[in-house]
């Protein structure tokens, strides 16, 4: 059972952490040539999308959007279920030489990123892989961090951080609910 403690972000933060990531993306790789945007199934590819309009809206250039299922490259498929749910992988471009943006709704121990990072070596070496979250949580348990987060917000393990987004739900937020 869990508890709702707070709503962290509602659509129009949202909204303005996701600009201004945009920006900051464009800023650091000098425009949007060469680069590409990644998003990790499920919120995370909503997040791209979302990415990928802003940069459109500010440089005018479609740049390629794919998806990413991590399910076999986890750590914990087996913990998680003896027939794990497989979502289909859309990356239908070469991320060889590409700046490539990886994007989550949420960083908590690092390990979707670890096996998101071993599923796109498939799809060619890339330049470099950026990481793109809209929340930053805490608690690492490997070396990873985000190069654009749009809100750190320290929790404890008793806490639950939910991103809310159409499709998968009826609001557009991010909430933070303790474990009872």
């Amino acid at each position: 059972m869990e508890k709702l403690k707070a709503t962290l972000m509602d659509e129009a933060a949202i909204a303005r952490a996701l600009k201004r990531i945009s920006h900051e993306i464009l800023e650091r790789n000098h425009g949007a040539d060469n680069l590409c945007i990644i998003g990790i199934k499920r919120r995370g590819e909503e997040i791209a999308k979302m990415l990928s309009d802003n940069i459109y809206a500010i440089e005018g250039k479609d740049i390629p959007l794919g998806v990413l299922d991590i399910t076999f490259y986890r750590d914990d498929l087996t913990v998680i279920s003896n027939e794990p749910v497989i979502h289909p992988t859309d990356i239908p471009f070469s991320l060889a030489e590409k700046n490539v943006i990886l994007v989550d709704d949420v960083i908590f121990t690092g390990r979707t990123v670890r096996a998101a990072l071993n599923a796109i070596m498939q799809f060619g070496r890339p330049a470099s892989v950026q990481l793109a979250v809209l929340i930053d949580r805490g608690h690492r348990e490997l070396p990873i961090k985000g190069d654009y987060v749009g809100k750190n917000v320290p929790t404890s393990k008793s806490e639950v951080v939910y991103v809310k987004l159409p499709p998968f739900d009826d609001a557009t937020c991010v909430e933070l609910y303790e474990r009872m």
